[in-house]
């Protein structure tokens, strides 16, 4: 079962913190010429988000304060404001997926990540998020996916925004995945998922009966193992 595999290509996000990608470099230049002139900088100093105190998100996730400060430098070298619009997100997540169209999911990924809903990602969202995917627990873990999954937050996944979360990692996989994807395989997906999940059948997934059958498919299980000491 697939429920999590996109739990594993989230697992990339700590690149941004941590790793060089070509797209930083090219962001950091058109900003560096961007900001020659005064009144961008006074423009740039206006929108600057200042993040919580280190104690502050140490206490928030389970990360040391090394760590912190090590994620804090790689998010500042992408975004300089201290805050991720969610056109910047596309950008540095397509290159990890330049095979196919990561536009959609990352969408989906931004919206799970941005968790006041204000259209940007702080610092503190992006590693509160990343803590769970990383050294949260299991159940921790899938109430984040049960979250991306739940597109529209209203407690409960529909058969719609399961297939739309299915057809976005599709694209985002791209057309050259070995065995060849057939068309109709999003769909089968989330039937499948249902089939399973929907224990009342009442055309929805909620948060309980997400749980109760991910933590008794032995598949899910392992693919949470894999998220246990990342960094």
């Amino acid at each position: 079962m697939e429920i999590t595999g996109d739990l594993r290509k989230a697992v990339c996000l700590e690149w941004w913190g941590t790793g060089p990608r070509g797209v930083g470099s090219r962001e950091t230049k058109r900003r560096g010429s961007e900001d020659d002139s005064s009144d961008s900088e006074l423009e740039l100093s206006a929108v600057r988000h200042q993040p919580e105190g280190l104690d502050q998100l140490q206490a928030q996730t389970k990360f040391t304060k090394k760590e912190l400060q090590s994620l804090y430098r790689g998010f500042k070298n992408e975004c300089p404001t201290g805050l991720v619009d969610e056109d910047t997100f596309k950008l540095i997540y397509s290159q990890f997926f330049p095979q196919g169209d990561a536009t959609t999911y990352a969408h989906f990924l931004f919206n799970a990540f941005d968790a006041d809903g204000n259209g940007a990602i702080r610092f503190e969202d992006f590693v509160v998020g990343l803590s769970i995917l990383l050294r949260g627990t299991v159940h921790e873990k899938l109430k984040w996916a049960f979250n991306l999954y739940d597109i529209n937050k209203d407690g409960y996944i529909t058969k719609e925004e399961m297939l739309a979360i299915m057809k976005s990692i599709y694209d985002m996989m791209g057309r050259h995945t070995y065995p060849i994807l057939r068309e109709d395989a999003p769909l089968e997906h989330v039937e499948r998922f249902f089939q399973k999940m929907d224990r009342n059948q009442d055309g929805v997934v909620t948060i309980d009966e997400f749980l109760e059958t991910c933590q008794k498919d032995e598949n899910i299980m392992s693919s949470m193992q894999l998220f246990e000491n990342v960094i």
